[in-house]
């Protein structure tokens, strides 16, 4: 029997995962009860013990060994058995004449009975068989009956029954004269009810089950650390006088490192809380339990063998401390004390853990002399805010290269700077030159910016240094914002309103100094900038023309430029190092995440940036760094979560330059905004999703397209080198080697092949460049997108047949508008309503930032925004609500409430304020009218180009270059379909989207365009839509 058991239990482990010496002893009794393998396997499947081949073979073998020793223990114990048969027979014929003299009742003769049965083999009883008929055939030592016909399951089933229904009665009958106790009671009676009610009976199995596996597990695992701590010592205590291998060493540490984690896990979920004391009433004995009370009083007062010992708290102290602990409350590492940097605090182990190989390291290019590193060693101690600031400027890696600089300039007319960002280039370079006299006779120094954000900030700071207000000697233009005056010497702008000065001062006669920074980025008006500035040199031998850029592109520029010099000034001083992940990412934004917190809880202190493509994926990992840190619990440091995009506040976008708290680590989440940009402090790691997101103009389709493509190297370069300002630096890059070498281009592709050139067509047209495929491009943009963008001033009446400007085109070029835009406002004045057209083009120049829905009151924001829709359209609608604000004074309060953002609308004001300029100066007259079917008019006037038609598949067909496109979920006009409709832009995120729609006649189309729409094909298509009409036919 052993035997036998023993080899269940071992078996039961493959069979339902776990294994009990009593749930091996019930199988066992159903295997002898039943000896039928199909009939024992159908018992185990009542108790939920899976039916599957495993439990088959498992049943066989077992129905094999219990024969097997079931034959075995018959052979060698016939004998005996025999022998016990005499002896009952005699025990029972001296019984029998007992009970004929003595005259015994019923309950001693049972008793004797039991007695017998005891002493008798087990295989000769069954179990199944009626009582009586055992006592018949022991007294009489009669034979075993033969064995009965094969009953039916019903029969069978009817029979336990009864035989149990029977035993449960000699059970009343032999404890009907003891007290009847309540409790025994109730459960005799919840086990009757398992034993008629299968299903609850299944689930309590179920519940004993799970109770048994955890208890087994909880004593296996104490049983294995056990072990493992025995196995370490005494593998300490043999090799204890022998040199070990590293590999021994090595196992023998990770022995270690498995018992104290296994140890550790114990103080993971341990919950300081009160325990109340034991009670000191024993409800089984009915009385108290002095000694323990007693004890307990006396405890406090006890003779103390250790005297330094602390005496134990009584209860109440232990209560109080525990009801202070729970009500005070824990702030962040704000408020902790500095924990010693030798300390490990903790030690955190993140799933999914992203595996880097480390291939390469960018070396620090900066020694500091020795008078600058005293500089920075020592404590702002300065009596001003000047001297700090001057302090500063000497601290900045540009500074000790300040006289081989200034010399180059003096000797060159034209000078490539690579500067790497960070390096004081943007802000110094200005001031050094302003030193040196180059700001004499009223000359000022020009400065580009790719960037408006870029140009604001640097002139913020450079006037700051200087200690002027800015827009006096220092200033800055951009895009409907002009901050400076007759003083200014300094002037920082867009490259885009550099190309605007050309228009009033083609030579640049009051320019000594050009500098277009940023040069590397390769923006649209950069690359034009090249062309004409270029030129200047040549027409203008006593200007000064300064090319900077941030990556390894200068022998570029140097080779454009005819070999102009180059020189080096090294912004990064701390060495990084770049790691490679060993196989490709299949979802960047995850891994982004999962590095964060690999570098949070694995890293040395410092802050982290991490690039990503766009605000809906800041947003989203914003979200999931939170909740993930969240579950940490107290466990971990405190990660402050930053992110950086263009359309968020300015408040919020000031929390990436305030300071980390001592303790804290900060991760800001950037658009590559923050690639030359922006300069934050503190970084150390750096982690590169390999992504971007860049326009794409298709001139076949006359699409915008925001696609997510790959960066290029000298992208990913400049990336890197954001890490190694302040310490030596990490950079994480989600991708492997093999694709930055293999698929990664060398450089990225320039704006200008990329893009709608109609706005830089007309403006080269008005400066009277007039061949535009043979100028001087740095990177010529594609034939076919050229030929678009003429095409589209042709139709637009800009050019006329010779390829020349008309007035129209001149007026257009006035206005800093897209083409399209500019007839727009210049047609209104013939519908009488350029007022209202005028407030709405400022309103579209700002329409992506317009409208803020915070994620967490994303319903009320759509709801908001849907009281500003109005029939007929968009464009309506973004009227309605520049009209509202207006009236409102441009009020904070009303801007919250009805999820507008206010610096947005202010700037919509401005923008109008200077458009509304624009139109006095060329003659266009000022006129207001409310009319919706007028101020649709004007805007079919410029946007004629971008009619759809609605199809019966209840989608649209743009009528110029056909093609199938969708209204934008974000639409007014979503729910509605008119039949015919203008649209602002076409854009392909996941599908071909119209942004801005409004609802238009197809009449108006004729009269406005009969170069480009005939009354025939405009019939056709309106006898093919569907009969829905739009809300503002139906006005």
């Amino acid at each position: 029997m052993g035997d036998v058991l023993g080899w269940v239990q071992d078996k039961l482990h493959s069979v339902i995962g776990y294994s009990e010496a009593s749930v091996a002893q019930y199988i066992i009794s159903i295997a002898k009860k039943y000896n039928d393998p199909q009939r024992i396997t159908e018992e185990l499947a009542l108790v939920q013990v899976p039916n599957n081949d495993t439990t088959q073979k498992f049943v066989a073998e077992l129905v094999s060994r219990i024969s097997n020793q079931s034959n075995q223990s018959n052979t060698i114990k016939s004998k005996p058995k025999k022998q016990t048969y005499d002896l009952v027979s005699m025990i029972n014929d001296d019984e029998i004449k007992s009970t004929e003299t003595k005259k015994k009742d019923k309950g001693d003769k049972k008793r004797k009975i039991a007695h017998l049965r005891k002493k008798s083999d087990k295989s000769v009883l069954d179990d199944n068989e009626p009582e009586p008929e055992i006592k018949r055939r022991l007294v009489d030592n009669t034979p075993e009956p033969p064995p009965q016909p094969q009953e039916s399951e019903q029969d069978r089933r009817d029979k336990e029954r009864q035989e149990q229904d029977a035993k449960l009665e000699r059970i009343r009958e032999q404890t009907k004269n003891i007290e009847e106790n309540r409790g025994t009671k109730k459960l005799q009676d919840s086990k009757n009810e398992l034993f008629e009610d299968g299903g609850e009976r299944k689930q309590v199995l179920s519940k004993l089950r799970d109770y048994s596996r955890r208890r087994y597990l909880g004593k296996r695992e104490e049983q294995k650390i056990e072990e493992l701590i025995k196995e370490l010592e005494d593998d300490e205590a043999m090799w204890a006088d022998s040199e070990l291998t590293a590999r021994e060493l090595e196992n023998r540490q990770n022995l270690r490192n498995i018992i104290q984690y296994a140890r550790s896990r114990e103080d993971i979920n341990k919950i300081e809380t009160y325990v109340m004391p034991d009670a000191y009433y024993d409800e089984e004995l009915k009385k108290s339990k002095q000694d323990k009370r007693f004890q307990v009083l006396t405890k406090r007062y006890e003779e103390k063998k250790n005297k330094n010992k602390k005496p134990e708290p009584s209860e109440h102290e232990k209560w109080e401390k525990y009801k202070i602990g729970s009500a005070t409350m824990r702030f962040g590492s704000r408020d902790q004390q500095h924990p010693d940097q030798n300390e490990k605090q903790y030690e955190l182990i993140v799933e999914d853990e992203i595996e880097f190989i480390a291939e390469d390291i960018l070396k620090g290019k900066m020694e500091l002399p020795e008078e600058l590193k005293k500089l920075e060693s020592t404590s702002s101690t300065a009596n001003n805010e000047q001297e700090d600031i001057e302090k500063t400027r000497k601290s900045l890696p540009i500074y000790p290269h300040r006289e081989r600089l200034m010399k180059m300039i003096a000797d060159n007319q034209v000078l490539v700077i690579v500067g790497e960002t960070g390096s004081g280039k943007t802000t110094q370079l200005t001031q050094y030159l302003y030193e040196d006299g180059y700001t004499k006779n009223n000359l000022k120094i020009a400065c580009t910016q790719p960037r408006r954000v870029a140009a604001m900030s640097v002139a913020a700071r450079v006037a700051q240094e200087m200690g002027v207000t800015l827009g006096d000697k220092v200033g800055y233009s951009i895009r409907f914002e002009d901050c400076t005056s007759p003083q200014t010497i300094i002037k920082y702008m867009t490259d885009g309103m550099m190309l605007r000065e050309f228009l009033g001062e083609p030579d640049l006669s009051s320019y000594s100094v050009i500098i277009v920074d940023e040069a590397h980025e390769r923006s649209l008006h950069t690359d034009i900038l090249f062309g004409l500035v270029k030129d200047i040199a040549i027409a203008r031998p006593d200007v000064k023309l300064l090319i900077s850029s941030a990556t390894i592109q200068a022998e570029k520029f140097s080779e454009y430029f005819d070999g102009a010099p180059i020189i080096n000034i090294p912004g990064r001083r701390y060495p990084v190092d770049i790691l490679y992940t060993k196989a490709p990412e299949a979802d960047y934004l995850e891994a982004s995440v999962i590095t964060v917190l690999q570098v949070h809880f694995t890293q040395p202190q410092g802050d982290i940036l991490v690039f990503l493509t766009g605000q809906e994926e800041i947003e989203t990992a914003c979200d999931m760094l939170r909740d993930r840190v969240k579950g940490f619990g107290q466990k971990a440091k405190e990660l402050i979560v930053t992110p950086i995009y263009a359309t968020l506040p300015t408040e919020m976008q000031a929390e990436i330059f305030k300071k980390t708290p001592p303790g804290a680590r900060k991760v800001v989440l950037a658009t590559n905004i923050a690639e030359t940009s922006l300069t934050i402090d503190g970084i150390v790691y750096v982690i590169d999703c390999g992504f971007v997101k860049q326009n794409s103009y298709n001139p076949r389709s006359g699409m915008e397209s925001l696609l997510v493509t790959p960066i290029s190297r000298a992208s990913a370069d400049q990336r890197a080198g954001r890490a190694g300002r302040v310490s030596p630096g990490k950079c994480f890059r989600l991708y492997t080697s093999w694709s930055y070498k293999n698929e990664l281009l060398s450089a990225p592709v320039p704006e200008i092949q990329r893009v709608n050139l109609g706005n830089v067509v007309l403006q080269l047209k008005t400066l009277g460049i007039n061949d535009l495929i043979h100028f001087d491009f740095m990177d010529p943009p594609p034939v076919e997108t050229l030929i678009a963008a003429l095409e589209q001033l042709y139709a637009l009446g800009a050019l006329n047949d010779g390829g020349d400007l008309t007035v129209m085109g001149r007026k257009m070029a006035a206005f800093p508008l897209d083409p399209q835009m500019s007839k727009m406002l210049i047609a209104s004045e013939g519908y009488g309503c350029s007022e209202e057209v005028a407030s709405l083009c400022a309103m579209l120049n700002v329409n992506g930032s317009v409208f803020h829905r915070p994620k967490e009151r994303a319903v009320h924001a759509d709801n908001a925004r849907k009281n500003f829709f109005r029939p007929g359209g968009d464009h309506l609608m973004l009227l309605a609500v520049y009209k509202e604000c207006e009236e409102n004074g441009f009020d904070k309060s009303w801007c919250m409430q009805s999820y507008v953002q206010v610096k947005s609308m202010k700037r919509a004001r401005d923008v109008r304020n200077q458009l509304i300029k624009l139109m006095e100066n060329e003659g266009v007259e000022l006129k207001t009218n409310n009319d919706p079917a007028l101020i649709r008019k004007a805007i079919t006037a410029g946007y004629f180009f971008h009619a759809a038609s609605l199809q019966k598949s209840g989608n649209y067909r743009t009528f110029h270059k056909p093609q199938t496109v969708y209204v934008h979920p974000s639409s007014s006009t979503y729910q509605t379909q008119a039949r015919w409709v203008i649209y602002h832009e076409l854009v392909f995120t996941n599908k071909e989207f119209m942004r801005q729609i409004i609802e238009i006649e197809p009449a108006w189309l004729i009269d406005i365009a009969p170069h480009l729409y005939r009354n025939t094909d405009i019939e056709k298509l309106t006898h093919k839509m569907p009969k829905n009409k739009g809300r503002a036919t139906m006005a």
